[in-house]
């Protein structure tokens, strides 16, 4: 059977058991749409979060970031998982005990302002649009593979079927179809890395394998496969694999973005209302963080050993001997996966010099200028690899059987489809439940506040599609800058919200705007997307230096801007009213604590 069959029936069997769970679970509520009913059991929910959290970011391109870079990129663990417990210990279970729909809601209801649930909607609409980019992106690199097509096209398919089953589903049938894309995603995550891991050091546990001998080294002469890594990558040009090359400024603020701007992300949040009690919700935190470290733990393993094996690929005689020929290219069935994957416009090659042959090294390193120089080379010909094709074309790489590399395809489609529906769910509860009936049309009827939630998802996915076809960064790039974006608005008013008493509604819409504009800037500024005031042209000193720090980075700053501005304006104006300060006091506190005392 051909692989693009295969692939086929992995993918169309995966989709007619997502838009069967959501006919089965469609919402018929507004509770059941925004809340699946409150009735999701904790292991479910762990799960559902889990599938929630693991976005084409986590499946398609971390690895792919940490393959080409290294230890560099290992801030994206360390953010994410960091910050996830950070939203399980300090915001998760609270904003459960609140018992409302959105977080939007609390923020309106906990700082007594139309105003401040309207800037959190802003915000919200915001960092939730940026983050679903990247996961049309990683939406389109699937599909345009397995299919065989046009990254473009494979986005439009993509839009198409998240439409056909979160809009009409909402949070009851996106939660079931979350469980079963998490199994599909968690399966064809793990199952390559186990098949790569016994290939390349003979140990079946990637985690392990990362740090054990190569396999076909043997004997005294083996050695350890981050060395051999480093070995490789460093005679080509490149920096060192497991060394630290970014300044320490930027590895910090960039991961504490990540950490505070996932305890912010509206998506993941709205996963903890979907339970019955308080209770639940820490039980929920507690199996998603277990569901999430399966993948996480695995990643590191398959950036490395993809990024070897890619290397020996490109150099089968070793670094010291020729590159791979045009010829080998053409007529070697090992290669077979780059004329696929050069179909989707995401991989391409050039015999620049004629040789005959494809050069792969750092065509920028003074160490490798000897050497081009002297064999004639004219730069590197691999011209054209992008990080988010590396986890979905490794069992070709790696040369697995057929039947893994259409079960990857069904994986990384689901983790996208999966993130992307639950941000399109924010986004839509956003504007019916907080902007239109909580503000606008306040006597709409729970008929035309479900219509007008469907409606609103089926816009944003429209948007979203649309902002996909020219993405700003690979997929983890681009939803590194949605982090950010949560990080500086929406993190910082959740947590003053449930911990201090004297931040006030000026204070909380002052610091929200403050947070959010300043990152909006400097990250339009960083990327060159703002006009110079009376030219026309791009400024040319954009080198992504502003301040010493990156735009992916910035996020950790608007959030200290955000604490300080709230802070500062609350203690200028008049005190939060003392109904509010019980509502704090009750929503942080267990009922009945206390009692014992006061006799």
């Amino acid at each position: 059977m051909e692989q693009f069959t295969i692939n086929l029936l992995f993918v169309g069997a995966s989709f007619a058991l997502y838009i069967g769970i959501a006919i089965w679970a469609r919402a018929g509520s507004t509770s059941e749409f925004y809340a699946a009913g409150r009735g999701v059991h904790p292991v479910t929910n762990g799960m559902a979060t889990a599938a929630d959290w693991m976005s084409a970011a986590s499946f398609i391109s971390m690895a792919g970031l940490i393959a080409f870079t290294g230890y560099d990129n290992s801030s994206y663990l360390m953010g994410w998982t960091g910050g996830y417990v950070l939203l399980a210990l300090l915001l998760a279970p609270y904003l459960r005990k609140f018992g409302k729909y959105t977080v939007s809601e609390f923020i309106g209801d906990r700082f007594y302002s139309p105003t401040a649930r309207l800037v959190a909607v802003i915000c919200l609409i915001i960092a939730s649009t940026t983050y679903v980019i990247g996961q049309m992106t990683g939406v389109g690199v699937a599909f345009g593979r397995f299919l065989e097509i046009s990254n473009t096209a494979g986005l439009l398919i993509g839009a198409c079927v998240v439409f056909a089953y979160a809009v009409f589903g909402g949070m009851k049938g996106v939660t079931y179809t979350q469980v079963a894309q998490y199994v599909v995603l968690i399966l064809a995550y793990t199952i390559p890395a186990v098949f790569i891991s016994l290939q390349l050091t003979g140990n079946p546990i990637p985690g392990l394998g990362l740090f054990g001998e190569t396999a076909n080294t043997g004997g005294e002469g083996s050695v350890y496969l981050l060395q051999k890594l480093d070995q490789v990558v460093t005679e080509l040009g490149f920096a060192s694999y497991t060394e630290a090359h970014k300044d320490n400024l930027n590895m910090v603020l960039f991961t504490l973005s990540l950490m505070i701007g996932t305890a912010g992300l509206p998506h993941v949040i709205m996963r903890f209302f979907t339970v019955p009690k308080v209770s639940d919700a820490r039980w929920s935190a507690g199996w998603a963080l277990v569901f999430i470290a399966l993948l996480y733990l695995t990643a590191p393993a398959v950036g490395a050993m993809a990024r070897l094996n890619i290397t020996n690929l490109m150099w089968p005689d070793g670094t010291s001997g020729e590159a791979v020929s045009v010829q080998m290219i053409e007529e070697d069935a090992a290669y077979d996966w780059m004329a696929t994957w050069q179909k989707t416009g995401l991989l391409d090659w050039e015999d620049k010099n004629g040789d005959g042959r494809i050069q792969y090294y750092n065509d920028q390193s003074d160490a490798m200028a000897e050497r081009a120089a002297a064999n004639g080379w004219e730069g590197n010909e691999l011209t054209n690899f992008n990080r988010d094709i590396l986890v979905l074309a490794n069992p070709e790489i790696a040369s697995l059987p057929s039947w893994v590399i259409g079960l990857v395809a069904a994986g990384g489609l689901a983790a996208a489809l999966s993130t992307a529906a639950g941000l399109l769910l924010a986004i839509s509860s956003a504007v019916s439940h907080d902007l239109l009936k909580g503000q606008l049309t306040p006597n709409m009827s729970e008929k035309n506040e479900l219509l007008s939630a469907r409606i609103a998802m089926a816009v944003a996915i429209v948007v979203a599609t649309i902002l996909g076809l020219n993405p700003p960064g690979f997929a983890a790039q681009t939803v590194a800058l949605a982090f950010g974006l949560a990080a500086a608005s929406i993190f910082p008013a959740l947590m003053m919200g449930i911990f201090s008493k004297r931040v006030n509604n000026v204070g909380a819409v002052a610091g929200m705007l403050s947070g959010l504009i300043f990152t909006l800037v400097y990250i339009f500024l960083h990327k060159g997307w703002l006009f110079i005031a009376g030219t026309n042209s791009f400024p040319d000193t954009v080198d992504g230096s502003m301040l010493g720090i990156q735009s992916t980075a910035i996020g950790a700053i608007g959030a200290a801007i955000n604490f300080a501005v709230a802070y500062g304006v609350s203690m200028a104006t008049k005190d939060t009213p003392q109904e509010i300060k019980d509502l704090v006091e009750s929503v942080r506190v267990p009922a009945g604590a206390g009692e014992a005392v006061d006799h």
